[in-house]
């Protein structure tokens, strides 16, 4: 029997990750034909991704109030949403979204989260006191199970659901993605000795930049095609601005490497077999590169040998590894059928 679900996470802020697990979540719920409403920055291009979708904007909280209020479900998640590093102020909202639907006495699911790093004394009271109350939780990273552990909240392990992503395998077309985000360690000097490195590793290939998030990645990524640019390389050199998530996907996986600083970027490299370099900016994207064995750099120090690393690495191994990260949805689907 269809159930009606509100979805509340980073929704509408044109974020390859985040878009890519709500693809995932209402494409699982759509098989049963669920009614669902998603919370997002941008109502209008949120339905205009998903056909039969309702959506509200994220401060509409009296709209949202009212979906929540005749909903079944509320999903919270995926990605880190609740975390105060990046601001304390979207910590509480997501906490909200939450408390609203405790309040209606409607079941609530933490979808797929890495929780934390929390560090204000606020943020881990609230958190914690939040959860404790919520139906299923599931968690995609041992760290974040271990601190729910700690305070007294059960939870499943789950890989990340964008594992799930169905790609073909094309033929591999020769050329070179780099997937770069703006950082507070992000340096003109690192951009420089990066484009260096990959102007003399890579000349004559093509180069394909893509940016995950515009208002996040464009400018440095523009610079980083700038930098490269002036080096006079014999490559062709193209930043793909307002492209699909799947022409995104389709990018790269014809790549035959991969440079890239997003975790979502690496994951859609690995499933991809496409050979991967990180760049080593969030404990997420160092724990899967060591996951994957594939050589990451950091923005501070020396390249070393890790380019030689990457063009060594074994395609067929790193396939054949994503295709054991399997999404398990039956914790999930035993909540949902209740």
């Amino acid at each position: 029997m269809p159930k009606r679900f509100v979805l509340s996470g980073y929704f509408g802020f044109k974020n390859f990750g985040d878009e890519a697990i709500l693809s995932v979540l209402v494409n699982k719920l759509q098989q049963n034909r669920h009614h669902l409403t998603i919370i997002s920055s941008d109502p209008e291009y949120t339905k205009s991704k998903f056909i039969h979708i309702r959506s509200v904007q994220t401060f509409d909280i009296r709209n949202i109030i009212g979906f929540i209020s005749k909903s079944d479900y509320l999903i919270s998640g995926g990605g880190s949403l609740l975390q105060d590093v990046t601001s304390i102020k979207s910590l509480v909202y997501y906490l909200f979204i939450i408390f609203i639907a405790l309040f209606f006495g409607k079941k609530v699911i933490v979808f797929a989260q890495g929780i934390g790093p929390i560090n204000s004394t606020l943020g881990q009271i609230l958190t914690k006191s939040i959860l404790k109350h919520c139906e299923y939780i599931s968690v995609r990273d041992i760290k974040s199970q271990k601190l729910l552990e700690s305070w007294g909240i059960k939870s499943e392990l789950v890989c990340d659901p964008v594992f799930s992503t169905q790609i073909s395998t094309p033929e591999k077309d020769g050329s070179v993605a780099v997937q770069l985000r703006d950082f507070k360690t992000m340096t003109e000097d690192f951009i420089d000795r990066l484009a260096l490195k990959v102007a003399r590793e890579f000349n004559g290939r093509r180069i394909n930049i893509y940016p995950f998030q515009a208002s996040v990645d464009n400018e440095i990524c523009h610079r980083f095609e700038k930098a490269l640019k002036l080096l006079e390389t014999d490559s062709e050199i193209k930043v793909y601005e307002n492209i699909t998530d799947n022409e995104i996907i389709s990018g790269i996986s014809k790549a035959e490497f991969l440079i890239a600083m997003r975790f979502h970027a690496i994951i859609i490299g690995v499933i991809s077999g496409t050979k991967t370099l990180g760049i080593n900016y969030d404990t997420k994207v160092e724990k899967i590169c060591t996951e994957f064995e594939l050589p990451i750099i950091n923005l501070n120090n020396d390249f070393k040998d890790e380019f030689e690393k990457l063009k060594t690495l074994d395609r067929e191994k790193i396939r054949a590894k994503s295709s054991e990260k399997t999404f398990r949805w039956e914790g999930f689907d035993k909540i949902i059928s209740k």
